[in-house]
């Protein structure tokens, strides 16, 4: 028997609400992915998808060994760590007095947490260099979510895309002697105004740096890779 399994879960929903999907993943003793399974879910919220996801991991995983959790829903692992016991306390209404949001998923969790070492860890969510499980989790969910369809080892899926809110490392730049000179495409670099989507296919954020290429804006790095 492992001494313990390390393991990551995500939900994703497109829109908030919309399409929704969840996804565990199962490290090996190297913590590479080793299992995972991932669904869809209708039309949800992230939220849902997030709790759905640790249910189906929890419900997948042997009670009897300890089991690290990875995620990168601070909603969901408060609402499992911090917050369920005092819901309990109050007969499943929060402080306000209001009924708790998601119970039944919150309920079946506290079921499958009753009498088993389970420890939560919080990781940060789309990084560069971010944990490689939490990172196969929000794939899979993401595509679930898209695909609306089951995925998973037991089916034999391939792996999951990566996912286009994952920023990739940028390419090594040239010297800026190097450069190409004109052709359309300016050196300055400006912060976004609004959200939009790069010609890579990586959306950014209002106030990150763009910078303009031959087909518009976007990042920086990908001007570069153009010029």
């Amino acid at each position: 028997m492992r001494e313990r399994v390390v393991a990551a879960c995500d939900g994703a929903s497109k829109g908030n609400p919309g399409p929704a999907g969840w996804a565990w993943v199962v490290a090996d003793e190297s913590e590479t992915p080793a299992r995972w399974e991932a669904g869809p879910l209708g039309r949800a919220t992230n939220n849902v998808a997030e709790l759905t996801a640790l249910e189906r991991l929890l419900s997948a995983t042997d009670p009897a060994v300890p089991l690290e959790v990875r995620m990168d829903s601070q909603y969901a692992m408060k609402a499992v760590t911090t917050w369920l016991p005092g819901w309990k306390r109050n007969g499943w209404k929060t402080s306000a007095g209001k009924p708790v949001a998601n119970q039944e998923l919150v309920v079946r969790i506290d079921e499958l947490l009753a009498g088993r070492s389970v420890e939560f860890r919080y990781v940060p969510a789309h990084q560069v260099d971010g944990d490689k499980l939490n990172d196969f989790a929000d794939r899979a969910a993401s595509q679930a979510a898209t695909v609306q369809e089951p995925a998973g080892s037991e089916l034999g899926s391939p792996e999951p895309p990566p996912s286009p809110d994952t920023p990739v490392k940028a390419p090594r730049r040239r010297p800026a002697a190097a450069k190409k000179s004109g052709g359309g495409s300016s050196a300055r670099t400006i912060k976004a105004k609004f959200p939009g989507r790069c010609v890579c296919g990586r959306s950014y954020a209002a106030g990150e740096q763009i910078a303009k290429n031959a087909q518009g804006w976007g990042h920086p790095e990908c001007r570069t890779a153009e010029a």
